[in-house]
């Protein structure tokens, strides 16, 4: 896999493209995150996940996500290399935590791979899991 992760199958209230992060609510399991720094923070959607947990998993909209490991994530704003990542105010996207104190618990996404030098909404490979 390109970006050897461990994932899990969740039930979803859409299809959601991979590197969209995601939180625990909405109709299902799952829905996509709405606000900055939210603490319902479940993962984020994988590519091509390596090992890929709960494989019996069946509905209408079954998402793979990310729970260790290297993925692509969506984030906006500048990124340098290991900043912990929340989500931000654009729905499904990640942002740099920039705050003085440490992140609220249960809002880390995960911890950026890359630096990303733009504000515009990207792509960047991020680690989950293991912070």
């Amino acid at each position: 896999a390109q970006y050897a992760d461990l994932a899990e199958k969740y039930l979803a209230d859409n299809t959601y493209q991979p590197g969209t992060v995601l939180q625990f609510g909405g109709q299902n399991e799952v829905t996509e995150t709405k606000k900055p720094n939210s603490v319902t923070i479940a993962g984020v959607v994988s590519t091509n996940p390596a090992h890929l947990m709960n494989s019996e998993l069946y509905g209408e909209f079954v998402v793979e996500l990310a729970l260790l490991g290297r993925v692509p994530c969506n984030v906006v704003g500048k990124v340098n290399k290991g900043d912990l990542l929340v989500s931000s105010d654009v729905p499904g996207c990640a942002c740099a935590y920039k705050e003085g104190n440490n992140p609220p618990a249960g809002s880390v996404i995960g911890k950026s791979i890359e630096e990303k030098h733009d504000t515009e909404q990207g792509i960047i490979e991020v680690l989950v899991g293991r912070l």
